[in-house]
């Protein structure tokens, strides 16, 4: 869609139900398009004209203004322009703490004027007394942070019942508290079976959760109470650490325990009491259980966000906003705007396709002064806020259209590319608005507690800047602390952008079906496309195809890790994202992705993961009839976590290896003579000397060879070029567990003795295994490439439904090979076939399972150019008189093939091909990703209850909560 200044957004360019969206969320009475709305906001924050013209500018050009600016400027309501705040609460029913905190009734009193006027809500509660400890004034004991988390909640509900904008709390503990265990489980999925149910009754009770969708809901929010809040537990690095090597952990408080307890003095120089020592993986556990099971808590890694913060001389950061996106400081507030990234891409869908990066540095820069005089022009709700705004001037410039701007220019969200292209459009805009900022300043002045030495010493994110940048702070100063913020964009993407992509969330679905309530109480049904799928269509045709579309359910979790890890350095607050995890996402897995989180430098992280109780994350109607079709074709089992499937996103892994090819150098090896009843051979084993012994080939001689054993050396040679010990201790191991009809007596080269080997196969690994020992080339590194890059450690096993397969006949007359060839294939995540596992059953050598084997665990690397190179280099195997006529796959002609072994590679190539899995050098980041289809979304999927119209239909989409039934979003964007 296309803007211009005579016709901008007129409603007809807009999809029906975003523009109503338009009209009811952001017009005010008489308002009928986009235009006018900006052009109200534009004069309500405006000085002058000139200001005025600049702000219109703004907003024509693609920046989109927080939801409460574009609602409350220039009305007539007493509201707030800014979305959330952070609010100090202090160990004290009232008055204030010896830290300047309000008491808790206070603290109260403030929140519920703060919601009252707009504003979503924040805290950290950790500085309220444990259970227990000493209450000196009353001659009592503490009922402890939670008790009177249960407050608040109440509080909220009833101001969200009383008419004005849907409350929104974010509660904070640190982990050190002795009420953590508490905290983390204040919104616990209740277990029934320790609450004295037996196994068979709790089982029904789930029963009647899973075939409900309301009563799982009512359940859940009969035990967790605290309904009003988003909970996140703010954890140290001394924390983590001790997680990491399973050490103890103290839980401490200022306040006096009842009884004596020992002190320590603190990370920040304190002294406090010791209430009791734990495991810290105990307290993990259970923070990651409570995750996994029931959504929250979510984790912040607070050292993380105080070591980067700009301000961290003069305040210290305890709790974000309710969505996130927001570090802050009491009575911080959170003053946000998203620049709509697709705005900014011209000749979309074409080869042509580019980002203008100068007109969007424009625009940040006019965004930056417009967002500066939001906090001039709003009404704040309490004069603390007031002052702590005017004292740092913070403002939080994001985007929205990611995801869609990364489709029109032919970038796939889940590629390495779309990370890098992630990545420095947040680098282009840091630096316009750091920029732009210092500009104001030269006119407006710094911002008061401003420091240029203090702002920009080493640590903090202002001293990573460019350099260019860091010195104009420190000539002129900078207007705003803190400038960015990258929050969930839902209802401005809808309303301003036509339903693009929200916030930094890859699309969430293509098309979908949208229920509303209208104002009479009917609900209509409304077809709404996502932004650059619908642009797609209007430019390349209703029936055009395109792999570059992907959507949030159909990327991995490395996929959405990827992206925030590339953008975060770039984000001088924090990032509203949420990483979608598969209901069947295994726990220990699971547990690695806050920890990866962590040692990637993250200030946070939020998952969902559907389940039973906590509903489903809302899915295409394509996606479940999908989902229905593989559930008969693919019974895989998921009790072994070797087994299960896990697509990874690798490098061309050819690229691991030492020698692609075999290096032309001076070798030394070894020659093992070996007599069997088929005949005498040898088996030379090869190393190459540089610096250590590095394995190089190993091959079969002898003119009496069994047939198919050198096929297996030659494959064996290219793992070997890996220098990877375990990927060839993986590969000899199975070959030792071949058993055949061959098997044979054979001296242990170790002992000298006589050994009896199960097969030919297991005889030539039991070699090779002990010549590669001897050098060394076993070991391991502690990084195995090729063992990361396999999608399944062992080959998936099948329920009673059984898997997908395929099979072809082979038969060479020449040799009396006459048996059927069997692949077992998966649908992955993304829907592409991969073949995982290939075996033989008939008449042939049976030294050819041992060649399968090798090959099945060649099939299960993620990348197929893996697979692909292993059966091309078989494809020229030759055997005496073994050459026979065959017919070439997929054609109708024939050719000579040199043996049984080339002709079944040759045919599995073939397959390869047929799945889009093969080709020069294939390319897994294109092979893997089938062709897109259209989603459209189901509207009878279980959620949580709606607060508008009371139904089950509330999901998680672009890290806001949206309704499928009426159409209502939560409090978020």
């Amino acid at each position: 869609m296309k803007t211009n200044d005579s016709n901008v957004s007129a409603p007809q360019a807009l999809q029906q139900l975003c523009y109503d969206v338009l009209l009811e969320k952001y017009a005010a009475p008489g308002e009928t398009s986009v235009r006018e709305i900006q052009e109200r906001v534009a004069t309500a924050l405006a000085e002058d004209k000139a200001q005025q013209a600049r702000f219109v500018s703004a907003q024509v050009g693609g920046f989109v203004p927080g939801g409460r600016v574009n609602s409350a400027a220039g009305m007539d309501r007493v509201s707030t322009m800014i979305n959330c705040f952070v609010q100090p609460v202090g160990d004290s029913m009232s008055g204030s703490n010896q830290d300047g905190q309000p008491g808790i009734m206070d603290a109260l009193r403030e929140s519920a004027e703060t919601m009252r006027r707009g504003g979503g809500v924040g805290y950290d509660f950790s500085s309220i007394r444990p259970v227990g400890a000493r209450v000196k004034g009353t001659d009592s004991k503490a009922s402890g942070p939670v008790s009177y988390m249960r407050v608040f909640d109440r509080m909220c509900q009833t101001v969200e019942s009383a008419g004005a904008r849907r409350g929104a709390q974010m509660g904070v503990m640190r982990v050190d508290h002795p009420d953590i265990e508490m905290f983390i489980d204040a919104k616990k999925t209740p277990d029934f079976s320790l609450m004295g149910l037996e196994k068979k009754d709790a089982d029904g009770l789930m029963d009647l959760v899973r075939k409900n969708q309301g009563f799982g809901w009512s359940l859940r929010s009969a035990f967790a109470t605290l309904s009003n809040f988003n909970i996140s537990v703010a954890v140290t690095d001394e924390f983590m650490n001790a997680v990491v090597n399973d050490g103890d952990f103290d839980l401490v408080h200022d306040a006096d325990p009842v009884e004596a307890h020992s002190t320590k003095v603190c990370s920040d120089g304190k002294t406090r009491f010791v209430y009791r020592t734990v495991k810290a993986r105990h307290i993990w556990d259970k923070i990651m259980r409570n995750t996994y099971y029931g959504a929250e808590p979510g984790v912040l890694f607070i050292d993380r966000i105080n070591l980067d913060n700009n301000l961290r001389y003069c305040e210290v950061i305890k709790a974000t906003n309710p969505c996130g996106e927001q570090t802050l400081p009491a009575y911080g507030c959170c003053c946000l705007g998203s620049i709509n990234l697709t705005r900014f891409v011209s000749d979309a869908f074409t080869p042509a396709a580019s980002f203008d990066f100068d007109g969007m540095a424009k625009v940040v820069a006019q965004a930056v002064e417009m967002l500066d005089k939001v906090l001039d022009k709003t009404r704040w709700p309490l004069p603390q806020q007031a002052s702590e705004a005017a004292n740092k001037r913070r403002i939080g410039l994001g985007y929205l259209g990611l995801g869609d701007a990364m489709a029109m220019l032919g970038i796939r969200y889940d590629s390495l590319r779309g990370a890098t292209f992630a990545e420095h459009v947040t680098a282009a805009m840091r630096d316009a608005a750091y920029m732009a900022s210092v500009n104001l300043a030269k006119t407006l002045g710094a911002f008061p507690f401003f420091d240029a030495e203090k702002y920009l010493e080493e640590g903090t994110f202002a001293s990573r800047l460019p350099q260019k940048i860091k010195d104009a702070i420190r000539m002129h100063g900078i207007r705003n602390s803190h400038l960015l913020s990258i929050a969930p964009t839902g209802t401005i993407s809808m309303a301003f952008g036509d339903n693009a992509s929200s916030g930094i969330e890859p699309i969430f679905s293509l098309r979908q079906q949208r229920n509303k309530m209208m104002a009479d109480g009917s609900r209509q049904a409304f077809e709404l496309d996502d932004y650059a799928y619908r642009q797609f269509k209007l430019t390349q045709g209703e029936d055009a195809k395109s792999d570059v579309f992907v959507t949030a359910m159909q990327m991995t979790v490395a996929d959405h890790l990827r992206v925030l890890g590339a953008v975060a350095p770039y984000i001088d607050s924090a990032i509203s994202k949420t990483v979608n995890v598969p209901a069947d996402y295994p726990f220990e897995d699971f547990q690695q992705v806050y920890m990866d989180a962590w040692k990637m430098g993250l200030k946070g992280i939020t998952t969902y993961r559907p389940n039973d109780m906590i509903g489903a994350v809302l899915v295409s109607a394509d996606e479940a009839d999908k989902k229905t079709v593989l559930a008969t074709a693919q019974d895989l089992r998921q009790d072994d976590p070797d087994r299960r499937v896990v697509l990874k996103d690798v490098q061309n892994i050819n690229d691991v290896m030492r020698w692609p090819d075999r290096p032309d150098v001076n070798p030394e090896g070894i020659t093992y003579r070996v007599k069997h009843p088929q005949g005498s051979f040898a088996v030379v084993v090869n190393h190459y000397r540089n610096g250590r012994m590095h394995p190089l080939e190993v091959f079969v001689a002898g003119a009496e060879q069994p047939r198919g054993l050198a096929a297996i050396a030659k494959s064996l040679s290219v793992d070997m070029r890996t220098d990877d010990g375990a990927w060839l201790a993986m590969k000899l191991d199975s070959l030792l567990n071949t058993v055949g009809d061959d098997g044979f007596e054979m001296t242990d080269p170790s002992t000298g003795k006589v050994v009896m080997m199960p097969s030919l196969a297991a005889g030539f690994a039991y070699l090779v295994k002990h010549r590669l020992t001897e050098i060394g080339a076993l070991e391991s590194t502690g990084h195995s490439a090729m063992m990361d890059a396999l999608f399944s450690k062992r080959e998936p096993k099948t329920g009673p439904k059984g898997a997908l397969g395929w099979h072809v006949d082979i038969s060479n007359p020449v040799t009396g090979d006459d048996f059927l060839l069997h692949t077992k294939e998966v649908v992955l995540p993304n829907g592409q076939v991969r073949p995982y596992s290939v075996w033989l059953s008939g008449q042939y050598p049976k030294v050819l399972d041992g060649l399968m084997k090798v090959l099945s665990i060649d099939m299960r690397v993620s990348d197929p150019a893996w697979v692909a190179t292993k059966l091309s280099k078989l494809t020229n195997f030759g055997e005496v008189r073994g050459d026979f006529l065959a017919q070439v796959p997929g054609d109708v002609k024939q050719q000579n093939y040199p043996s049984t072994v080339a002709y079944v590679a040759t045919v599995l190539l073939a397959r390869l091909k047929a799945l889009g899995l093969s080709g020069h050098k294939a390319d897994l980041l294109k092979a893997e990703k089938p062709a897109v289809t259209v989603e459209v979304s189901a509207v009878n999927a279980a959620g949580r209850q709606c607060p508008v119209c009371k139904t089950m239909s509330l999901h998680k989409r672009d890290g806001c909560e949206v309704c499928d039934h009426c159409g209502h979003t939560g409090s978020c964007g």
